[in-house]
């Protein structure tokens, strides 16, 4: 979250961003709510400066009944000061719910808009593949080639789920061990993270899981706990360090965490939400980094850079978007979108989303109040974090299947997974 201060220094800009990011937040809220409390603190204070004083009377005093009135008001400004606490504590809860709404601010060479056409692309690798037959979408990729069952999985758990079977479940475990691997050369440390995380580590990342719209939630909830179903791995490998103070002498800090991830909305009709490309479950190792403000945007540029490295081994074509201000999450600072092509999205094939990359600056470190410190250093200061995905399973399928097809309906494996599946072509059965 922002600081309360900082909002107050840069009330106009703060409004301003907020805009720039179509999002309805109430920034004079802030300061009316922090008057009050700056107000009733100061008011604490001073009561408890007189306890202090009549403490240090009380002892001296010799006349018995003066004593038992000096004793009489301290009681008096004790009960006093409790309340205040109490109401202080009251407003402090509601001061963080209005800071909570509130985005961070955005990288001035951010694009400034309000829809995907806003979003600037600023690379280009590779050209979509011109076929000399007519290509099909990957679910009817994975109806002939056996690869996933959707109607399975709707029996089962519901729409937007769905079985990998044969190789398409050899597919996800070979990209999972390529990007893992990659991960490592590249000097991350390898994390399987729990499926689960507390709420106050959700709304420590930026996620709303006790949102009262149910449609608004993008999480699962679990019944009768104060646990969720993660929706990436960014919120358990964020939530590691809470309440830490890390070295700085140590960072950055940087993770690879594999881990299933859980999403309520699968999107609205259309031509996300077939097959693979939007469903509620799908597998992802994530990249996460915990630095110093002055490593923060070389790090981000670096996960990028992983990430390209990544979908160039894989041979898929693909574009890099900067996010416009409207497309960015509440957290994010700058937030770079890699898109590879994918031949069956669309009528005649388009780009679609298959990782993206974010600085969040201290604004989840704030709320989940991780520190860092150096030697010699008077204090502390929070922490900077940053995510990116490595691979996001089920759309790196999707653009391997459409992309390597070839005309007798086989499709061909990138060779940096073959080792692992142990064939070079899925052949149809």
């Amino acid at each position: 979250m922002l600081d309360a201060a900082f909002i107050r220094a840069n009330l106009e800009a703060v409004k301003s961003n907020c805009k720039n990011r179509n999002l309805v937040a109430d920034v004079d809220k802030v300061i009316v709510i922090d008057d009050e409390r700056k107000k009733l603190l100061s008011n604490i204070q001073a009561i408890q400066q007189k306890q202090n004083e009549l403490s240090k009377l009380i002892p001296k005093e010799k006349d018995l009944v003066i004593k038992q009135q000096l004793a009489g008001e301290g009681k008096s400004l004790r009960e006093q000061a409790n309340a205040m606490e109490a109401q202080a504590k009251e407003i402090e809860s509601n001061l963080k719910s209005v800071l909570n709404i509130i985005p961070n601010m955005t990288h001035p060479d951010a694009p400034v808009g309000l829809l995907a056409e806003d979003n600037k692309e600023i690379k280009h690798w590779g050209q979509p593949r011109k076929f000399d037959f007519t290509p099909k979408d990957h679910v009817a990729l994975c109806d002939s080639l056996q690869l996933a069952d959707f109607e399975a999985g709707a029996s089962v758990a519901g729409q937007k789920f769905y079985y990998l079977k044969n190789e398409g479940a050899l597919l996800e475990l070979a990209l999972v061990q390529y990007a893992m691997n990659t991960l490592v050369q590249e000097g991350f440390i390898p994390v399987i993270t729990p499926d689960l995380a507390r709420i106050e580590v959700l709304e420590g990342i930026g996620f709303i899981p006790r949102d009262p719209d149910p449609e608004k939630r993008q999480v699962y909830t679990i019944a009768d706990t104060d646990l969720c179903l993660v929706a990436t791995a960014e919120i358990t490998l964020g939530g590691m360090h809470r309440d830490q103070v890390l070295d700085e002498a140590n960072m950055p800090l940087r993770y690879a965490g594999l881990s299933h991830c859980f999403r309520t909305e699968a999107g609205a009709p259309g031509k996300d939400t077939r097959g693979l490309y939007r469903v509620h479950q799908f597998t992802k190792v994530e990249m996460f980094a915990f630095c110093t403000p002055e490593q923060a945007e070389g790090i981000h540029l670096d996960i990028l850079r992983i990430e390209e490295k990544i979908f160039q081994g894989l041979g898929l074509c693909y574009r890099v978007i900067d996010t416009c201000t409207g497309d960015l999450g509440g957290p994010a600072y700058r937030k770079y979108d890699l898109e590879a092509w994918m031949p069956g999205r669309g009528k005649d094939g388009d780009y679609g989303e298959v990782t993206s990359t974010s600085n969040c600056t201290d604004y989840q470190s704030r709320r989940l109040n991780i520190r860092s410190k150096s030697q010699g250093q008077k204090g502390t200061r929070f922490a900077y974090t940053l995510n990116g995905t490595a691979v996001a399973v089920t759309r790196a399928i999707v653009a391997i299947l459409e992309n390597n097809q070839q005309a007798d309906g086989s499709v061909i494996i990138p060779e940096v997974l073959r080792p692992m599946i142990g064939k070079d072509r899925i052949v149809p059965r």
